[in-house]
């Protein structure tokens, strides 16, 4: 389906609304936090992930943020589904100056195979399986850390993993000096329902499973020998005589907790293995629970998708007791897995997942006073790219990548006439071995890349005469190159430049130009080269390599400059000094030891073994690309970039007369270029994952003036409400303005970024009233940090404090009021919704929160009547949002055209 639109914000944006493009979602089948508490650790907290395993193998990073929960990178598997997740943590170490640093956090999964996987975050790839011979694992488990004891002459020890078969095999692996080995087997159980179906540690020494044979036991690993075993007893009445236990987990205290077939969460006292107490939960299967930090509350989820909740109470004589809470369902299918953090001060959240795809969050330690909420499903970054001047969207899964045309709008009087609004004129199934990881296309349509974690793929795309499709061509480039693989890439806006991260996160450049021979066709010169990143001193972390690792990268409007941010939020950058002169050498290589070889179409042998000299200078056309002079004074950033976009500038042609002005080759220097640096301003702007909002100007190291003026302080409240976060940004400056389009999966949201979003007046009494809140007492330390919450959704609100049911809107001229009680089915999809000037923050919130597809806009006016801000939540999810142009308008005429492409609820 395809919906063209107009919305009118002072001026006006043409919409495309493309539900056409295809995108499957999968399944959650695994859930783990690196650490599940802030207890039990002397120094600095290790670093806080979530792992998010799906059924097509895919593994999500999370980061929580204090409960802005951002999706930071995704490992991509090989279409197996993944059905356990466990995070280790490395002893600490010292240094030679006696500084601690923290054992490196470790990821690990299994997925219907014989061998448990580890990962390397950084490269978002499988690292090693484990080694021995047994079958199919189904379940796994992580040893305690190990904690330093009385005895200082204990070393620290690795965790080891305890695997569970399909034939009864329980096996020990060894996570020792930074490897995964098989250590020994430690039980067999015979029988043909002798299957492992959950496992875990009561401690570092005792093991507890549970098998398809209605049995939970218990065994010793110092020993190998088997403690105690329990059974369930036979089934419910319909049932299969042998209940399965699904899921098993240990109290602090040591007594077990288990989740079966039979719906029933059972209590077993940890010394002695009896039953204590047993639970009607469900319905239907217990598939999976977890436990509170101080093991007073249980959460079950089952197969139907309901969400049980337990708590531990005092009875007669002080004898403490389970008894159920409440329930809820909180999926539309089953709760496949869950995993909790639970935190004092801090967070304290259920995660659950299952076959609706989408994370849900279920506060813990604020249960009943807090909402849930959902997280997206849709990656974070964007799986569409467009080529805006050719009006080319395309959009890729696995191997397979989809390029569709959007036809410009004819008019009859004045009334569009969608006839054919899209057409598929092009589908390219890659010959590859992985799943494709990024996909960019040049603005003029002219070139596409694809890269997987092994393979780079060019292609060049043509318009057929005899029909609308388009012809694809492969263009060949270096094999030095194509075989690095990459986790990004991006062609620069002139089309000239393609910037590659591979995925150790190094940054290779590649030049494409005309062929002299054919010059319909376009080719990749013979030489690439790698610029070197800041080796900025960094803090020590837990997951250091990963903090490395580049998320976003962008090129500056005229094609001069390229930024590359990482998960730390440390900025790297680089300049092209010089002018282009298509006169020169295509390709010229010199050596600091005069040693210079050139090549202008790439059959010099010699030159390719200066690809590998560190000293070496390319110079394609007279340009070179070096460090940014200043590109150590940027800052860093609080969080990872999730919007790193250039502000568009005017380009001016620069004329050049025999070559690079003011350059002459001399004897000793016959290939003389240019060192100047690009002219004008370039201005980055950023929004990270904590949604703070930085103009820097690159060439000069700093804040731009803009910037200074306009804080994070600035932007709207109706903003700081949102909490799904920023995906992409698009800019408009048609006519005289400048404005910027932001977009997450559920809201669209435009700043004016021309003026100063809000007066020096105002700033300054935001920036006072942070400043008494974090320099005040202990109350108001106490109030902010109940403000945060548990990481889940807003607080409850009483009917009460609600205040005013109702928005004023204007319509035709007149006032009306809103009703926000009414319900969501009544709401019409595309209403305007204009909110009075004095309308509380709180009821902006309420909004958004309440689901309204209606649309929130403010009018901050500024000298010219133009609206500062303006907001949507009217869209279903929102897969991306590309920009397109028609060049037949002309460019002072024209208006923002985008193309939302939407996801079915």
């Amino acid at each position: 389906m395809d919906i063209r639109q107009h919305v009118g914000v002072s001026s006006t944006m043409d919409v495309h609304r493309a539900r056409f493009v295809p995108y499957p979602t999968s399944a959650i089948s695994a859930l783990a936090f690196s650490r599940s508490s802030d207890s039990g650790y002397t120094g600095a907290f290790p670093a806080l992930r979530l792992a998010v395993g799906r059924a097509n193998g895919d593994i999500e990073i999370w980061n929580p943020l204090k409960g802005q929960w951002v999706q930071e990178t995704v490992c991509l598997g090989d279409g197996k589904s993944v059905d356990g997740l466990a995070w280790t943590q490395d002893p600490d170490e010292v240094d030679s100056e006696g500084t601690v640093l923290p054992g490196q956090q470790r990821l690990f999964s299994i997925a219907s195979s014989q061998a448990v996987t580890e990962w390397d975050l950084a490269r978002s790839e499988p690292k090693r399986k484990s080694t021995g011979n047994f079958s199919e694992v189904w379940c796994f488990a992580a040893q305690p850390r190990w904690k330093t004891s009385k005895n200082a002459q204990d070393e620290p020890r690795s965790q080891d993993m305890v695997a569970g078969c399909g034939d009864g095999t329980l096996v020990l692996l060894s996570t020792a000096d930074n490897d995964l080995q098989f250590k020994r087997f430690l039980a067999r159980v015979a029988g043909k329902r002798a299957r492992c179906m959950c496992i875990t540690y009561q401690n570092r020494d005792v093991v507890v499973a549970g098998f398809a044979d209605s049995m939970i036991r218990i065994y010793d690993t110092r020993n190998n020998s088997q403690v105690r075993q329990m059974s369930l007893g036979i089934g419910l009445p319909g049932a299969p005589k042998n209940a399965f236990v699904w899921t098993i987990k240990v109290l602090p205290n040591g007594d077990i907790v288990s989740g079966d077939s039979n719906g029933e969460v059972r209590i077993w006292d940890g010394r002695n293995h009896s039953l204590v107490q047993r639970l009607t939960g469900h319905d239907n299967d217990c598939l999976d629970l977890v436990t509170s930090a101080d093991g007073h509350t249980i959460l079950s989820g089952s197969i139907d998708g309901r969400m049980s909740i337990y708590r531990q109470t005092l009875g007669e004589g002080g004898r403490k007791s389970w008894a159920k809470h409440s329930h809820r369902r909180a999926h539309s299918g089953e709760v496949k897995a869950m995993a909790a953090f639970d935190s004092k001060n801090g967070l304290s959240v259920v995660v659950s997942g299952g076959s609706d795809a989408a994370p849900m969050l279920t506060p813990l330690r604020e249960h009943g006073k807090e909402n849930s909420r959902s997280l997206s499903s849709l990656p974070q970054q964007p799986k569409i790219v467009s080529a805006r001047k050719a009006r080319l969207i395309a959009s890729w899964w696995e191997k397979e990548i989809s390029i569709w045309r959007i036809a410009r709008q004819a008019a009859i009087d004045d009334v569009p006439q969608p006839e054919k609004p899209r057409k598929l004129v092009a589908k390219l199934s890659l010959d590859v071995k992985q799943a494709i990881r990024s996909v960019s296309v040049s603005a003029d349509g002219k070139l596409l890349a694809a890269v997987t974690a092994s393979e780079i793929k060019v292609f060049q795309l043509r318009r057929r005469t005899d029909s609308d499709g388009l012809a694809v061509r492969k263009v060949h480039a270096p094999q030095e190159f194509t075989s690095l693989g990459a986790r990004l890439l991006s062609f620069s806006a002139d089309a000239k430049w393609l910037a590659v991260v591979t995925p150790d996160s190094e940054v290779h450049i590649a030049r494409f130009a005309e062929d002299p021979e054919q010059p319909k066709q376009l080719r990749c010169l013979p030489h690439t080269i790698e610029l070197d990143r800041r080796h900025s001193k960094r803090a020590p972390s837990s997951l250091s390599e990963y903090d490395r690792a580049l998320v976003r990268v962008a090129f500056a409007s005229d094609s001069s400059v390229l930024v590359a941010g990482d998960v730390s939020g440390y900025l790297d950058s680089w300049v092209l000094e010089g002018h282009e002169d298509l006169t020169a050498t295509a390709v010229d290589i010199t050596k600091h030891d005069s040693d210079k070889v050139s090549s202008n179409d790439g059959s010099d042998a010699e030159s390719d073994s200066s690809d590998d000299d560190d000293d070496a200078l390319v110079i394609f056309y007279g340009q070179h690309w070096t460090d940014n002079p200043a590109g150590h004074l940027l800052p860093k950033l609080d969080s990872a970039p999730l919007a790193l976009t250039f502000r568009p500038t005017i380009l001016t042609a620069q004329a050049l007369t025999n070559g690079n002005p003011g350059v002459h080759s001399t004897r000793h220097n016959p290939h003389a270029h240019s060192h100047a640096l690009p002219p004008g301003e370039h201005r980055l702007w950023i929004m990270t994952a904590r949604h703070e909002m930085y103009e820097l100007d690159v060439l000069a190291g700093r804040l731009s003036d803009w910037s200074r003026r306009n804080p994070t302080a600035a932007l709207p409240e109706a903003f700081r409400q949102i909490k799904d976060r920023v995906m992409d940004a698009v800019w408009d400056v048609a006519g005289q303005h400048q404005r910027l389009w932001l977009h997450g999966t559920s809201w669209v949201f435009m700043l004016d970024v021309g003026g100063d979003s809000m007066d020096a007046e105002s700033v300054a009494l935001t920036k006072k009233r942070k400043r008494k809140a974090r320099n005040g007492n202990g109350e108001e330390r106490s109030a902010k940090r109940h403000q945060l919450g548990s990481g889940a959704g807003d607080r409850v609100e009483s009917e009460r404090s609600l205040g005013p049911q109702s928005l004023t809107r204007t319509e035709n001229g007149h006032r009306a009021n809103i009703d926000l009680t009414r319900s969501e089915q009544n709401a019409d999809e595309d209403e305007d919704v204009e909110v009075d000037s004095d309308l509380p923050a709180l009821q902006l919130a309420r909004l958004r929160s309440n689901g309204s597809k209606g649309e929130v806009a403010r009018r901050d006016q500024g000298t010219e009547g133009q609206r500062k801000w303006w907001c949507t939540f009217k869209y279903r999810p929102i897969l991306g949002m590309v920009p397109l142009e028609d060049a037949t308008i002309p460019e002072e005429d024209r208006m923002l055209e985008v193309a939302i492409v939407e996801r079915p609820i």
